[in-house]
């Protein structure tokens, strides 16, 4: 059994979230395990100073249940799959030789350093200060952003994120969130059937 962890990080709406799900309806035999599903009641996330609510950080995120996932499915991709509903492809003439591929998708994935330890891949999607300003006012959250929360404390903490990342992780792959979606994917899509034919080998 062989296995490869893809993961794609990146700014809030800088367009993560369709990159991975694309890739995972691409690649065969792969799972998706989003960041964002893991976060901690409304309820016991702190407010800062400010009164604004501090969901931009690992403490606001079940990272323990999220490892929990990861490591089952490294344990048995097979049996997590169907777990979800989702069954291998034969595409190769033994079982053998089938790869699993686990995309993780989240904006604070790189900074949790015993998940970025497990990936193979790591890709980043960036996307400009105004244009994710604008995307963001556009989504509906729950709660929804209060005034002034973008540039009070969502901007500021993907800066302080960011640099933190940076510091301690190396061998990413940064995207311009910018490019056409379909460009995107085939750039990167290319990239992890290369790594899935390596270890086929």
């Amino acid at each position: 059994m062989k296995t490869l962890l893809v993961g794609v990080g990146g700014m809030t709406n800088g367009g993560k979230s369709t990159l991975s799900k694309n890739l995972h309806q691409q690649i065969p035999n792969s799972c998706l395990i989003a960041q964002d599903s893991y976060f901690k009641d409304d309820s016991v996330v702190p407010v800062d100073s400010n009164g604004f609510k501090q969901y931009d950080m690992l403490d606001a995120l079940h990272m323990d249940t999220m490892m929990c996932d990861v490591n089952s499915w490294r344990r048995d991709p097979l049996s997590f799959m169907r777990r979800r509903g989702l069954y291998p492809e034969l595409t190769t003439s033994s079982a053998d030789e089938i790869v699993y591929v686990l995309i993780v998708e989240g904006f604070l994935i790189f900074n949790h350093r015993p998940l970025n330890e497990l990936f193979y891949k790591r890709y980043f999607m960036e996307i400009p200060y105004d244009v994710c300003k604008t995307r963001r006012s556009l989504r509906v959250y729950a709660p929804p952003d209060p005034p002034e929360y973008f540039d009070g404390h969502v901007w500021q903490m993907y800066l302080k994120n960011r640099q933190e990342m940076e510091s301690m992780v190396s061998g990413i792959v940064f995207l311009d969130g910018m490019k056409p979606k379909e460009e995107l994917l085939a750039a990167v899509c290319k990239e992890v059937c290369q790594e899935i034919e390596k270890l086929r080998e």
